[in-house]
């Protein structure tokens, strides 16, 4: 009796998973919708705003300027909290 029972729950899980798996491979492939006018004229590059562009490897350059202080400061930190904990071990010997 328990073999039936297991048998029919496992059988219903299967089927209502097959169900539920083709709902949502239907749901995420979504609808392709040309642009219209509106759209592709807000995506179309404006010649009035290609100086504010910023230029890849001067980010990338001002990127890592930025990671690399904060690796010093960080390690300025470290150092400073190390330091005031070997000041106050050296005054309580």
């Amino acid at each position: 009796m328990a073999f039936l029972l297991n048998t029919s729950i496992s059988s219903h899980l299967r089927s209502s998973s097959q169900k539920t798996d083709g709902a949502l491979a239907q749901s995420r492939r979504g609808f392709h919708v040309e642009l219209g006018a509106r759209e592709k004229a807000l995506l179309a590059e404006d010649a009035s705003l290609r100086r504010f562009k910023s230029h890849k490897k001067g980010v990338h350059r001002l990127k890592r300027i930025g990671d690399v202080l904060t690796v010093v400061v960080v390690a300025g930190c470290c150092y400073e909290i190390y330091a005031r904990v070997m000041r106050k071990e050296a005054q309580a010997a």
